[in-house]
């Protein structure tokens, strides 16, 4: 079983309309509900390619019974931690006459510091039923920039694989207690690093100097240029065919959950590398966000090219 942490759900809310107007009256030509956050991103694409998946984190009010109810149809299964105070609401508002998009993103409720210990005890039961643990995304207010490594913590006491996605002050205080894997991107890793990583060997030697903390897997995503991992077993590099994007939100979640149910499956590097790169360009095809076809995957996983390059 897969458990995904999304501390920060939402409903995502997606509107389209002929010409948005700053302070004048919008009406809505299309409107789509999702339940959202890095981690439900991670828990949908999962689910597709045949993982048992249980979600949590916190939810609370209408709109978190709401997120839970709308994971069903996913085959997601969900088990938060519930707080009285409504859960947010991510608001993407899509320009037709321009091809621009406007986001509204709500902060959220505040978790108080008994709730937080609350849920580590909640959190660390579910520890002992999953194989692998992938927690997103971001936190929400009352929780410091430590609330991460604490996770992290639970996650390798219990002996289980634990993935970290995230950003800023949360990742550089998270990869401090060495989850299995990281996903940062160029500027992450320089963040982390203090190194330069302006050609893919200085990228490699920042990804190393990451495994050498005791990181197991350092994947790095370049983009359209595909994605590397440094690991025990060496450096390897993905390259993916250059299909045209419908949409590349959420393509990176999708990628965590490849490599997290590479890990659940035993499966090698290189077939980890493979799997996570052809889920990722095949949401790119895809213009809901955390979702692919397993068409276009079957048709991809073949056109990506997985080479030793040390």
């Amino acid at each position: 079983m897969l458990l995904t942490v999304t501390l920060n759900a939402s409903i995502d809310k997606r509107y389209v309309v002929d010409s948005f107007e700053v302070g004048h009256v919008n009406r809505v030509k299309e409107c789509s509900y999702y339940p959202g956050g890095k981690g439900l991103n991670v828990s949908k694409p999962a689910a597709i390619i045949g993982a048992e998946v249980l979600a949590t984190g916190f939810t609370g009010g209408h709109a978190g019974a709401y997120i839970e109810e709308a994971l069903e149809p996913f085959n997601v299964k969900a088990d938060f931690y519930h707080v009285k105070d409504e859960s947010r609401s991510c608001i993407n508002i899509y320009d037709e006459s321009t091809g621009k998009e406007t986001e509204f993103l709500e902060p959220g409720f505040t978790v108080k510091p008994e709730e937080f210990e609350a849920f580590k005890k909640h959190f660390t039961g579910l520890v002992e039923k999953a194989e692998v643990v992938a927690m997103s995304g971001s936190v929400p207010r009352g929780l410091d920039y430590h609330a991460y490594q604490e996770l992290v913590k639970i996650v390798k006491d219990a002996g289980k694989p634990v993935i970290l996605d995230t950003s800023g002050e949360l990742l550089k205080h998270g990869v401090d207690a060495c989850p299995t894997l990281v996903k940062p991107n160029k500027d992450e890793i320089r963040m982390l690093t203090g190194l330069p990583c302006d050609d893919i060997d200085q990228v490699i030697g920042a990804a190393k100097k990451l495994h050498e903390k005791g990181i197991e897997y350092v994947a790095v995503s370049l983009g359209i240029d595909g994605s590397l991992i440094v690991c025990d077993e060496g450096v390897y590099r993905a390259k993916v065919p250059q299909n045209k994007p419908v949409n590349t939100v959420g393509c990176g979640d999708t990628m965590i959950a490849g490599f997290a149910t590479s890990l659940a499956g035993g499966l090698s590097v290189p077939d980890m590398m493979a799997r996570a790169s052809a889920m990722s360009n095949a949401a790119a095809m895809r213009e809901e966000t955390g979702f692919f076809v397993m068409e276009d995957y079957e048709k991809i996983l073949p056109q990506i090219t997985v080479e030793k390059v040390e």
